[in-house]
């Protein structure tokens, strides 16, 4: 953990890894607090608003008995246990259990469809999945295309080659030997989520989890407090919603709320918030930017504090926040291979709008060439983190060339483009094929982004280069209005001489196209080459 402080500098300096030789998460998320003492874990929330409280007690008991489960079925140690599930109880429950059996497990967006899911479960070679009805739909059409997936177990009344997840779980005995791993055993296995090709499966240790709680940590101000409860939207699929929020906040005893809303809703998000006495949360910018066009408020909503990152705020979304809740959104980067190595607290050092801060204790981050060359500070490079760390991937799954691609030299390489400033902060720029080239001009669409958002008709927006014969590359905007502004020629003429004023002539946006909706991942990230392929 940790030491508070107001000394960002000494708080660095100071760090220290200190990676026990044998750790496992389930042990660390949830035994060490099944003491008999039924101490909250989970607040899980119903579509209706019902909430069901569950103790560490009764998940380490479940999570204990689908171990045996698993077992009795014939997945052993290094078997692959794929969770098909949405934010829930069940899906706790199997991530721990295979955690505690030596297993890797893998999660999966429940709104993946056939073929996205098909690609990760031959990839990985699941014998396992855990789902839902839904789910289960889905796979029953897929299944005879997976010859290694041996079980499926589903949250519901289980048919047609299916078993029931609870059925099978009542059935078995509670009593299991969490298996002795090392920090660096494979534990679970996140599929990027595929903006520059087909996706990767980042294969991480049980160490994966320490190497998040100094960001955590951070900038959550310090968590863990009295009274934390945790919450976010970010669906437990993807490494925000598990790494940058429930595993570190079980970690620190923290209770967690689950709720799985079929899409989010802003004033939704504020009533579960103020119900559940939430305090701290992972928000990322596509839900902090809709809430603030929704203008929502809640008197009863007493955060204390804001996680996010993803994409900048910018000054705009920052102002709107402190206004709104009273304290600073702090920003964090990182990426599904090695993640959390940059972030914020207000605390700590004065936010600079549009920065993602300053480097985690822990983490040595610079900018370099493609070589793994360091540059000058203010030089537009690569974010490069320098390793080992215990939050970067052992490697990705079964992808060797990959693997060897993703270093130079002693740094990993992120694929972001940035710049570090003087005073340390670190700044977005863009992803490395994301660079508009036009004119001669590199053109970030990070910069032209968070411009457009200052204009008071734009509540969202996304910058991609098109071709052009005689520029190379020219700059379009998809731009989602605010509710009272209507599309036009006026208003494109508007917004492009807005960005001229406020940015750069060669940085306008040539072509401008209203939106009602930006394509996005899962995890709230423009997909800017389907907007390319829209041309």
């Amino acid at each position: 953990m940790l030491t508070e402080t107001t000394d960002y500098a000494k708080l660095y300096r100071d760090f220290r890894w200190d990676i026990p030789p044998r750790f496992n998460i389930a042990t660390a998320c949830c035994d060490r607090y099944a003491d008999g003492s039924n101490r909250l874990a989970l607040i899980y929330v119903d579509e209706d608003g019902t909430a069901t409280r569950t103790s560490f007690d009764a998940i380490a008991g479940m999570s204990r008995r689908f171990a045996n489960v698993l077992k009795a079925d014939g997945q052993s140690r290094g078997d692959r246990v794929a969770v098909f599930l949405s934010q829930s109880l069940e899906l706790a429950v199997a991530h721990l259990a295979a955690f505690r059996s030596g297993m890797i497990s893998i999660p999966l967006f429940a709104l993946f469809g056939e073929d996205a899911l098909a690609f990760r479960l031959e990839n990985s070679g699941a014998k396992a999945v855990v789902t839902d009805e839904a789910g289960w739909q889905k796979l029953s059409k897929i299944h005879d295309r997976l010859p290694d997936l041996k079980n499926i177990y589903v949250a519901g009344a289980g048919n047609g080659g299916a078993k029931s997840f609870w059925k099978e779980i009542e059935a078995a005995s509670d009593r299991f030997a969490t298996i002795d791993t090392s920090s660096d055993d494979p534990a679970i296995i996140i599929y990027t989520s595929g903006t520059t090709g087909n996706p990767k499966g980042a294969l991480h240790a049980h160490r994966v989890l320490l190497g998040h709680l100094p960001n955590v940590e951070m900038v959550h101000d310090f968590l863990p407090k009295p009274g934390d409860v945790m919450w976010t939207p970010a669906d437990w699929a993807w490494i925000g919603g598990l790494f940058d929020a429930w595993f570190p906040a079980w970690y620190h005893a923290v209770p967690v709320v689950g709720h799985r809303a079929k899409k989010f809703e802003p004033q939704a998000a504020m009533q579960l918030m103020a119900d559940h006495q939430v305090r701290n949360v992972f928000l990322p910018p596509t839900a902090l930017k809709l809430m603030r066009q929704a203008e929502v408020k809640h008197s009863a909503v007493k955060l204390r504090s804001i996680f996010t990152g993803g994409e900048s705020l910018g000054i705009e979304l920052l102002d709107w926040v402190r206004t709104t809740f009273g304290i600073e959104a702090h920003e964090v980067f990182g990426q599904t291979e090695c993640n959390l190595v940059v972030g914020n607290n207000a605390r700590l050092f004065p936010i600079k709008p549009g920065s993602m801060g300053k480097a985690t204790p822990g983490f040595d981050v610079r900018i370099i060439n493609d070589k793994g060359e360091e540059l000058p500070r203010g030089s537009r490079g690569i974010i490069g983190v320098r390793q080992p760390n215990p939050v970067t991937m052992i490697e990705y799954w079964r992808n060797p060339e990959a693997t060897r691609k993703k270093y130079a030299g002693a740094f990993l390489l992120t694929g972001d483009l940035g710049r570090q400033d003087d005073d340390g902060y670190f700044w977005y720029m863009s992803r490395e094929d994301d660079v508009i080239t036009s004119a001669g001009y590199r053109i970030g669409p990070a910069e032209i982004e968070d411009t457009l958002l200052k204009h008071p008709a734009v509540a969202m927006s996304a910058v991609v280069g098109i071709p052009d014969p005689i520029r190379t590359e020219a700059i379009k905007a998809w731009i989602v209005l605010r509710p009272s502004f209507a599309p036009g020629e006026a208003l494109a003429r508007e917004i492009q001489d807005f960005v001229k004023v406020q940015l750069a002539a060669h940085e306008y946006p040539r072509f401008v196209e209203f939106t009602e909706t930006l394509p996005m991942t899962a995890t709230g990230k423009v997909l800017r080459r389907e907007l390319r392929a829209r041309g």
